[in-house]
């Protein structure tokens, strides 16, 4: 039997004509990790990213109200997009964890100032999230870089 070309096929480089092994850790400036893991990490066009808080990316210091943290997470949403060579256009799904699930409002807020334009908003899961640290809200994402 003859194995399907993109399945346990250690000798190809590619899925589907996506070249995967132009891949690497994403650093953001300004946007860093109390651990060692890297912002994100591109795989071809695919972006991955590690969880964004809430934080300032100035100082690392993290806002009192969760409209605060909303923002803030938003911008740094972006810069980690924008560090992988994509824009929020690119993101094609949003892992977010909010310590309060009545608090959609919030992050709906952002997500449209964010995804202003509903053709191309991305899927959403929300989930309720114990975050440590006073975090009231953290998310992930993943995008698929079209340029």
């Amino acid at each position: 039997m003859v194995p399907h070309p993109h399945v346990a096929n250690p000798n190809r480089a590619d899925l589907f004509g996506v070249d995967l092994s132009d891949r690497g850790p994403v650093y953001t400036q300004g946007f860093t990790h109390a651990n060692p893991v890297p912002s994100a990490y591109r795989v071809g066009p695919f972006v991955f990213s590690s969880v964004i808080t809430g934080r300032s990316q100035r100082d690392r210091s993290l806002p009192g109200t969760l409209e605060e943290q909303a923002a803030a997470m938003a911008g740094a949403l972006c810069a980690v997009i924008e560090g992988a060579g994509g824009t929020p256009d690119d993101v094609v799904h949003v892992t977010v964890w909010l310590a309060d699930l009545g608090r959609k409002d919030v992050l709906n807020r952002e997500w449209v100032a964010l995804f202003p334009d509903p053709a191309k908003r991305p899927a959403r899961h929300v989930l309720a999230g114990v975050l440590e640290g006073g975090k009231l809200i953290e998310c992930e994402f993943v995008a698929v870089l079209t340029s």
